[in-house]
Protein backbone atom coordinates (compact mmCIF):
# COMPACT_ATOMS: atom_id res chain seq x y z
CA UNK A 1 0.00 0.00 0.00
CA UNK A 2 1.70 3.54 -1.01
CA UNK A 3 1.53 6.20 1.47
CA UNK A 4 2.88 9.57 1.83
CA UNK A 5 6.34 8.18 2.48
CA UNK A 6 6.08 7.00 -1.76
CA UNK A 7 5.76 10.01 -3.01
CA UNK A 8 8.89 11.98 -4.36
CA UNK A 9 7.52 15.45 -3.04
CA UNK A 10 7.42 14.69 0.56
CA UNK A 11 11.04 13.09 0.42
CA UNK A 12 12.46 15.91 -1.37
CA UNK A 13 10.63 18.34 1.21
CA UNK A 14 12.07 15.74 3.90
CA UNK A 15 15.37 16.56 2.64
CA UNK A 16 14.82 20.57 2.22
CA UNK A 17 13.74 20.38 6.08
CA UNK A 18 17.55 19.08 6.84
CA UNK A 19 18.96 21.70 4.29
CA UNK A 20 17.03 24.61 6.04
CA UNK A 21 18.31 23.46 9.48
CA UNK A 22 21.84 23.09 8.07
CA UNK A 23 21.59 26.79 6.51
CA UNK A 24 19.77 27.91 9.92
CA UNK A 25 22.36 26.69 11.90
CA UNK A 26 25.11 29.55 12.12
CA UNK A 27 22.23 32.09 11.83
CA UNK A 28 23.13 34.47 15.00
CA UNK A 29 21.62 32.89 18.67
CA UNK A 30 19.51 36.19 19.23
CA UNK A 31 17.31 34.72 15.91
CA UNK A 32 16.58 31.32 17.39
CA UNK A 33 13.42 32.17 18.04
CA UNK A 34 12.79 34.96 15.52
CA UNK A 35 14.08 34.07 11.94
CA UNK A 36 15.48 30.85 12.59
CA UNK A 37 12.26 29.64 13.93
CA UNK A 38 10.20 30.52 11.24
CA UNK A 39 12.55 29.04 8.54
CA UNK A 40 12.26 26.19 10.23
CA UNK A 41 8.65 26.16 11.24
CA UNK A 42 7.84 26.99 7.54
CA UNK A 43 10.45 23.69 6.02
CA UNK A 44 8.81 21.45 8.44
CA UNK A 45 5.22 22.39 7.25
CA UNK A 46 5.83 21.05 3.62
CA UNK A 47 6.09 17.74 4.01
CA UNK A 48 4.30 17.54 7.35
CA UNK A 49 0.98 18.98 5.28
CA UNK A 50 1.70 16.36 2.52
CA UNK A 51 1.56 13.68 4.95
CA UNK A 52 -1.84 14.83 6.56
CA UNK A 53 -3.34 15.63 3.86
CA UNK A 54 -2.83 12.33 2.52
CA UNK A 55 -3.93 10.58 5.83
CA UNK A 56 -7.34 12.02 5.03
CA UNK A 57 -10.62 10.42 3.40
CA UNK A 58 -11.22 12.92 0.81
CA UNK A 59 -9.81 14.08 -2.06
CA UNK A 60 -10.84 17.44 -1.49
CA UNK A 61 -9.24 17.87 1.82
CA UNK A 62 -6.49 15.62 0.73
CA UNK A 63 -5.87 19.32 -1.99
CA UNK A 64 -6.50 21.46 0.87
CA UNK A 65 -3.32 20.33 2.38
CA UNK A 66 -1.31 20.51 -0.26
CA UNK A 67 -2.30 24.33 -1.16
CA UNK A 68 -1.27 24.66 2.30
CA UNK A 69 2.28 22.72 2.36
CA UNK A 70 2.18 25.09 -0.92
CA UNK A 71 1.62 28.55 1.19
CA UNK A 72 4.52 27.33 3.30
CA UNK A 73 6.87 26.80 0.64
CA UNK A 74 5.86 30.41 -0.45
CA UNK A 75 6.04 31.39 3.19
CA UNK A 76 9.77 30.12 3.55
CA UNK A 77 10.71 31.12 -0.21
CA UNK A 78 9.86 35.35 1.55
CA UNK A 79 11.62 34.19 5.13
CA UNK A 80 15.14 33.37 2.75
CA UNK A 81 15.08 36.65 0.61
CA UNK A 82 15.01 38.62 4.38
CA UNK A 83 17.63 35.97 5.74
CA UNK A 84 19.52 36.75 2.47
CA UNK A 85 18.84 40.71 2.51
CA UNK A 86 20.10 40.93 6.18
CA UNK A 87 23.27 38.72 5.18
CA UNK A 88 22.36 35.95 7.23
CA UNK A 89 23.10 33.63 3.83
CA UNK A 90 24.84 34.10 1.08
CA UNK A 91 23.53 34.94 -2.56
CA UNK A 92 24.44 31.44 -3.76
CA UNK A 93 22.46 29.85 -1.01
CA UNK A 94 19.89 31.51 -1.80
CA UNK A 95 19.58 30.67 -5.13
CA UNK A 96 20.49 26.94 -4.70
CA UNK A 97 17.72 26.50 -2.29
CA UNK A 98 14.91 28.19 -4.06
CA UNK A 99 16.20 25.91 -6.96
CA UNK A 100 15.18 23.08 -4.68
CA UNK A 101 11.76 24.87 -3.79
CA UNK A 102 11.14 25.61 -7.41
CA UNK A 103 11.51 22.11 -8.17
CA UNK A 104 8.85 20.62 -4.61
CA UNK A 105 6.48 23.48 -5.78
CA UNK A 106 6.19 21.88 -9.50
CA UNK A 107 5.95 18.33 -7.68
CA UNK A 108 3.13 19.79 -5.40
CA UNK A 109 1.39 21.65 -8.34
CA UNK A 110 1.60 18.44 -10.50
CA UNK A 111 -0.30 16.48 -7.44
CA UNK A 112 -2.72 19.25 -6.56
CA UNK A 113 -3.49 18.90 -10.75
CA UNK A 114 -3.71 15.18 -10.60
CA UNK A 115 -5.86 14.96 -7.31
CA UNK A 116 -8.41 17.36 -9.00
CA UNK A 117 -8.81 15.15 -11.49
CA UNK A 118 -9.53 12.71 -8.88
CA UNK A 119 -12.71 15.02 -7.72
Amino acid sequence: MMTHKDLEVWQKSIAFVTDMYTQTANFPKEEMYGLVSQLRRSAVSIPSNIAEGAARQSNKEYIQFLYIALGSLMELDTQLIIAKNINFISEKSLIELQLKMEKIGKMLNGLIKYRKTKL
